[in-house]
């Protein structure tokens, strides 16, 4: 199982990516993790709703004029480096 997948959700006020843990113990971690990215407005943990397989998900708002494809990117190969790292340093 992957420790992460990520979506990219559109909503009538804006784009936001969803991140879902299979570990949610993790959530405030990577949550914290996730802030150092100045593109990112806020970050929100949220209770899953729909057919989704976690019960949270980790709710990323952007700036304005951010290309949310490319933060999508970004976000998907730090979060692959912070798994990364994690399996090393155990």
């Amino acid at each position: 199982m992957l420790p992460f997948r990520s979506e990219i959700r559109n909503s009538p006020s804006q784009q936001t990516i969803k991140i879902f843990l299979a570990d949610e113990s993790l959530d405030n971690e990577i949550k914290a993790h996730l802030e150092h990215f100045v593109e990112i407005d806020f970050i929100e943990i949220r209770e899953s709703v729909g057919q989704n397989r976690a019960d949270e998900n980790i709710t990323v708002f952007l700036k304005d004029d951010v290309d949310i494809n490319k933060m999508k990117t970004s976000i998907e190969s730090s979060l692959w480096w912070y798994f990364e790292k994690d399996i090393v340093d155990d």
